[in-house]
């Protein structure tokens, strides 16, 4: 009872043709077709991503040699970092008591 006869595909093909047409299926195919390929590319590159991080996570651990460069500012005063040249002034309007 729970399978599709084969009735049961005959009817459902007569009401997608009677639905859409025998000159949209062919545009809708092909945007179907144009869309799993973008989908499987997708899942291709997450993939590939996935394995890049797990590789560099690895690549990471303890134990391993790291070398780390470091940019140098030419700002002046303690700054957060995130804009050089600027100086932080957080305690500068704070009166002393």
């Amino acid at each position: 009872m729970g399978a599709m006869q084969p009735w049961h595909w005959i009817v459902l093909l007569v009401v997608v043709l009677l639905l859409f047409g025998s000159t949209r299926l062919p545009g809708l195919a092909k945007s179907v077709g144009q869309s799993m390929k973008i989908f499987k590319k997708e899942i291709k590159d997450m993939r590939e991503d996935r394995s890049d991080a797990d590789g560099s996570a690895a690549d990471n651990a303890p134990g391993a040699s790291t070398t780390t460069t470091t940019g140098s500012t030419t700002g002046t005063g303690t700054g957060s970092g995130s804009t050089p040249g600027l100086i932080d002034h957080k305690d500068r309007d704070i009166p002393k008591a």
